[in-house]
Formats: C-alpha cells, sequence, structure tokens
C-alpha cells in the first residue's frame, strides 16, 4: 500500500492531533501545507509545531488555536507580533538545534519535495538543512510535491514509498528578486575582498553585504563555499568563472531568486544537511577558510551582538558561532561585517553597550569590517583592540567611543 494521496484543500486531514511536528521551513516552506493546520484548526489540539522560520521569508505563525505551541529559533515579526504566549523562542545554535532533534521524539513532518526520480526518490531540492537528516525517525510524513522544486546534488532526498502522505501542487519556492548592493555595503565589501585570495573557502550568509562581497570577489579564482545558506551572490561568482571546478558550493539552504533557484541543480552545488555543513571538525579541516558574518553592533572589546534590535528579539545565534569555532580550528579568518552606523546611531558601540546578549565573543572576531575601512584585532592588546575599532567608527561618534573608553578603570 502507497503513500495516501490528497488534494491540496484536503491534505490537513493527514495532521496528526496533539504531539510535535516538524514544518520545514525557509524556502522550502509549503504555502500548501502552511493552510493545512488553519483548516484543521482545533482539530490539531495542542500540537508544537517546531521549524526554522527565518525573519522576512517565513511568514506564517501556525497559531491556529489556543492551544498550540510554536517552538522557533529564530524571532519573526508575524511571531512576536501574537503576544508570545504560545511562542517558544529558543535563542540557540544550528548544532544545538540538531542535539535536541536527536533528542526529541517528533511525531510528524510536513515538507516539499520534488516529484520521484527514475528511482523513485524524492528530492528535498535546496533545502537541506534539518529534515533530510531527521525524516526517517519520525512515524508521519506529509508531502507536499512540488513540480518545480529542483532536484539537486546532495544528501539523498525521501523515497517516494517512505512518504505517509502526500498532495500534489505547483507553486514557486519563497524568495526574493535579485538583490543589488549599495554604496556602504560595495564599501564594506572592498574592504574585506583584501583578506580573501585565491583558492579560499567562504561562509556567508544573506544580504546586501554578502552579495556585495561576491561581487568584489569576482576576479579571484578557484574559490569554494561551505555554508549553511547561499544566496544570489553565488550566481556573480559563477558567471564570472570565480568558483573552483566541480561541487564548489557546499550548502544546506538557498534562498534568493528564481534565477539563483535555476541554478542550484548545476554541478557546483552539493546541498548537505546541518549534521554536514555545521560541523566544527569538518570544517576545522578546511584550508584557508574565511567565515563572514553580520552583526547589529561591535563593542570596543571585540564582542559582536547580533540578536537584538531597537523592538527587541529579531533573532537566534543561527550558525555564526559554529562556524567562527570551526574557522579557528581551521587557522582560518573570522570577518564580522556591518554598516558603521544606522538611523542616527553608530554601531560600534562602546564596551559592553551593546544590546541583548553577545554572539560572538572576543574570542570569535578577528576583523571588524565597516564602509571605514577594516580592525584586525587579531592578537591586540585592549587599547590598540579598541583604538582599530574607533578608527572605522563612523567619524561623528570617534571622540565619544575615545571618551567612553577612556572611562574604563585600568
Amino acid at each position: 500500500m502507497g503513500p495516501a494521496r490528497y488534494s491540496p484543500d484536503d491534505i490537513y486531514k493527514a495532521l496528526p492531533s496533539g504531539g510535535a511536528t516538524w514544518v520545514h521551513g525557509c524556502s522550502g516552506e509549503s504555502a500548501v501545507l502552511a493552510a493545512a493546520p488553519s483548516t484543521a484548526g482545533a482539530a490539531l489540539g495542542a500540537m508544537t509545531i517546531t521549524g526554522i522560520f527565518i525573519p522576512g521569508v517565513n511568514r506564517n505563525t501556525y497559531i491556529v488555536n489556543n492551544q498550540i505551541r510554536v517552538r522557533s529559533f529564530f524571532l519573526t515579526p508575524e511571531l512576536k507580533a501574537t503576544g508570545g504566549a504560545q511562542v517558544d523562542f529558543r535563542p540557540i545554535t544550528y548544532t544545538e538545534i540538531l542535539a535536541g532533534l536527536d533528542r526529541s521524539d517528533l511525531d510528524a513532518i510536513l515538507f516539499q519535495v520534488a516529484p520521484p526520480d527514475e528511482d523513485g526518490i524524492c528530492s528535498f531540492g535546496p533545502i537541506a538543512d534539518f529534515a533530510p537528516d531527521i525524516w526517517k525517525k519520525i512515524p508521519i510524513r506529509v508531502a507536499h510535491i512540488n513540480p518545480k522544486m529542483p532536484r539537486v546534488r546532495g544528501w539523498p532526498g525521501i523515497p517516494f514509498s517512505e512518504i505517509t502522505a502526500y498532495t500534489e501542487h505547483e507553486s514557486k519556492l519563497i524568495g526574493n528578486p535579485r538583490e543589488t548592493s549599495d554604496a556602504v555595503s560595495d564599501a564594506i565589501a572592498s574592504h574585506i575582498a583584501r583578506f580573501v585570495g585565491d583558492g579560499a573557502t567562504l561562509e556567508t550568509g544573506l544580504g546586501k553585504a554578502p552579495l556585495a562581497v561576491c561581487r568584489a570577489l569576482s576576479t579571484r579564482r578557484n574559490l569554494r563555499m561551505h555554508t549553511g545558506l547561499v544566496g544570489d551572490g553565488i550566481l556573480d561568482l559563477i558567471e564570472a568563472g570565480a568558483l573552483a571546478s566541480g561541487a564548489a558550493v557546499t550548502a544546506g539552504v538557498a534562498i534568493g531568486s528564481e534565477e539563483l533557484y535555476a541554478a542550484v541543480s548545476g554541478p557546483q552545488f552539493d546541498f548537505q544537511p546541518v549534521r554536514v555543513t555545521h560541523d566544527v571538525r569538518a570544517i576545522g579541516a578546511i584550508e584557508n577558510f574565511v567565515a563572514i558574518n553580520s552583526a547589529i553592533e561591535v563593542d570596543l572589546w571585540g564582542q559582536a551582538y547580533a540578536e537584538f534590535g531597537p523592538k527587541g528579539f529579531m533573532s537566534g545565534p543561527g550558525g555564526a558561532s559554529d562556524f567562527a569555532r570551526g574557522a579557528k580550528i581551521s587557522g582560518g579568518l573570522r570577518i564580522i561585517a556591518l554598516p558603521s552606523s544606522a538611523r542616527g546611531v553608530s554601531r560600534i558601540v562602546g564596551p559592553g553597550a551593546g544590546g541583548g546578549p553577545v554572539s560572538l565573543s572576543r574570542f570569535e572576531t578577528d576583523v571588524v569590517v565597516t564602509e571605514h575601512g577594516a580592525a584586525d584585532i587579531r592578537g591586540l592588546g585592549h587599547d590598540d583592540r579598541a583604538k582599530a575599532l574607533i578608527a572605522v567608527a563612523a567619524p561623528e561618534y570617534r571622540a565619544e567611543l575615545q571618551s567612553r573608553w577612556d572611562q574604563q578603570p585600568d
């Protein structure tokens, strides 16, 4: 007996009542499956829904009755707007998320896949973060089979025969139009590019700065990527011929434009789960590894703050610390990139003055880059470290930052 087939309107009938359900998030979130809990409503009972819900990408809350709880590792504006009573925000790293999933008992998984190939395997496409690694231990497997989901190289998909229930529907992956950078991002990228030579392996995230970095590296050759998230910037490296031959891009998830999703089936890409992409020992074995991450603020000790904004928490730590630890083992480089100011406020701040918890300690940061330059703080004492960071702050805030530093006790 094969998997049970449902129409998109009836797939909610395959959902369990209560228990714990993993929802495929990021660009793999299915609008069809996201609508199913709303249709089921009270019938879901006290279900806990868990997934990787990225701010600006995943806008569903899944709070469809007063018993539902949503466990999220990022705090999207939509989840925050619910008031939080039914939201269990877990600000932990990707490797900690994986360890928790290895220990937990999930009852169901909702995911989106490509149609089965000639061997009956349904590819998870360019969303290989957690689902490909955990589906075997989850008894109820509910799939949206989407003809627009690209098949990719890397971690094996799920056999169609192992699916519990499915629906078929053609829809675009969640994403964004191909981005452009701006003058600030371009300046930041030009300073970062000085630290990246031919043959480097990069880790970057999403946004204007990573996009600009890729464009700034278009003249490099034999570059590779080993990263959790890959965005449209990789297209610039492909078009420039900057990548090494073969599968030069090891990534967990692609989020971006339709052009990106059209490219991920190519031979340059190898999609792997967190157990591979974020493995500190695997990263530590990569030569010439450069981790490039963003922050909201950096203080004069060199501590990076990446989770707390003017309106409170907006994120978890993600995978930045995993890559920072791996880069340390490899003898690589850890770069933090950020604009020097935003909305009339300096983003280089006084010692210990950053908002929220420290996301990357002063021992996990080598170089801090703004549009005003690069502060290489490796091996520096406290005073020289602060001096280097003040030098890349916005000019109008440097005197104030120096005054704050001078007030520190000896």
